[in-house]
């Protein structure tokens, strides 16, 4: 089963400061990624590429998300994300409304 990584980790995982290496969350993703289970989001792909300022960061970052396939989505993975939304709100979740 591939794992559709949001832009605040890939983010976080993409700093060079030591902040991301203390987070457990990184080092799931460096196992996701390692086992070949990670994919985008072209939503996800722009926005991280959207946060590189340095033609050469970005170039070299544009080369490495090609390594991870684009997952499409269709109609029914919509509907099925606001079923999850529905469901977590009638048992009063705190839920952020995400956009698929």
């Amino acid at each position: 089963m591939k794992v559709i990584v949001d832009t605040s980790v890939w983010s976080l995982a993409l700093r060079r400061a030591s902040k991301a290496d203390d987070s457990p969350y990184i080092a799931l993703f460096h196992e996701l990624i390692t086992d070949g289970r990670v994919a985008l989001l072209g939503a996800v792909r722009q926005e991280v590429l959207c946060k590189i300022r340095h033609a050469n960061q970005y170039n070299r970052l544009k080369n490495y998300l090609r390594a991870f396939p684009n997952l499409d989505l269709e109609i029914e993975d919509y509907e099925l994300a606001s079923e999850f939304y529905k469901r977590m709100f009638v048992k009063s979740k705190m839920v952020k409304n995400v956009i698929l």
